[in-house]
């Protein structure tokens, strides 16, 4: 094992990810991201990859491409002198100071303290199609707050697949935008809290096609509709659509954590104390939507980075 010893490691390099390394790098701490080596499903620079435009991110008038910010934000970070590798944190151990973490590829990196902010997964449909037009921005996503106002989904007939409360706020934020909002549901009745159902069922732009699931995703460029099948007679139907939003959760990127730090029920990171990101285990800390299942926006992943960051930098001028 090497005798050298990390200030900051950060874990993760989504909008959080890249924030806590500025901050970090500024504060001569000399960060070093772990950025992650990829997945079918998740690669370096998060959820925002999978993202054509960004236009709620203050600063871009005319809005940005998710792959492009998520570029500006790391070459930013590397300005700094942030040093980046390729590769998953797979293990770690935080009983002992320096902590500990292990790569994937089997290295031992030590830590005084450690930023986690490897995200959450979007939960997806896997059907043909489906991951084909979300990852060329052919008119799926799993968030509709990011990407519903877009002028791609304005006018048209929109499909929302799920029947719990994200699945409601989708639908029901999408009214704004949409000449029709269609809820698909496996059932015939939903998840939703009752609050949330009576404002979706009472919307006279929402209508819900009851025990059906998608089967495929049609369109050879952009979305064109979905293939239905009846999940009570097995018959499928087709319907034409301009869009489609997934909203069946999110699962946090911890499993790599577990029995390490406190987790909540739902496995995300959960943090002691409001308004802090520092975990149960002093010099760990925790950003981004690995540790927040309400806002999952990329302006307030930013914002714990870098407030996970000045936490790192506090507990260590403390003697940490």
């Amino acid at each position: 094992m090497s005798d050298h010893i990390e200030n900051l490691v950060i874990v993760g390099s989504g909008p959080a990810g890249w924030t806590a390394a500025i901050y970090g790098a500024r504060a001569n701490l000399n960060p070093i991201v772990y950025e992650g080596a990829g997945s079918r499903t998740m690669i370096p620079g998060g959820q925002l990859m999978f993202t054509t435009d960004v236009e709620n991110y203050p600063g871009f008038a005319d809005g940005i491409g998710g792959i492009e910010m998520m570029l500006e934000f790391k070459k930013q970070a590397m300005r700094f002198d942030t040093r980046v590798v390729t590769d998953d944190i797979v293990e770690v151990d935080f009983s002992i100071r320096p902590f500990l973490l292990r790569t994937s590829g089997g290295e031992d990196v030590r830590a005084r303290t450690v930023v986690i902010a490897t995200g959450a997964n979007a939960r997806w449909l896997g059907v043909p199609g489906e991951e084909r037009l979300a990852q060329s921005g052919g008119g799926v996503s799993a968030c509709a707050v990011c990407d519903g106002a877009l002028p791609f989904f304005r006018g048209r007939v929109i499909a929302v697949v799920g029947g719990g409360d994200s699945a409601m706020e989708e639908a029901l934020y999408m009214t704004k935008f949409a000449s029709e909002v269609l809820v698909i549901h496996r059932r015939d009745e939903l998840r939703a809290s009752q609050i949330m159902q009576d404002r979706a069922l009472a919307s006279e732009k929402i209508r819900f096609l009851w025990n059906k699931t998608v089967a495929e995703v049609l369109g050879d460029e952009v979305i064109s509709g979905i293939r239905l099948r009846d999940t009570v007679t097995g018959e499928e139907s087709e319907i034409a659509v301009g869009g489609m939003f997934v909203a069946i959760g999110h699962d946090p990127n911890t499993a790599f954590l577990r029995g390490h730090i406190d987790l909540k029920e739902n496995g995300y990171v959960r943090l002691p104390t409001a308004w802090r990101t520092e975990t149960n285990v002093p010099g760990v800390f925790a950003a981004g939507d690995v540790m927040d299942d309400y806002y999952r926006q990329a302006v307030s992943a930013a914002g714990t980075g870098c407030m996970a960051a000045l936490e790192a930098e506090r507990f260590l001028a403390h003697g940490g």
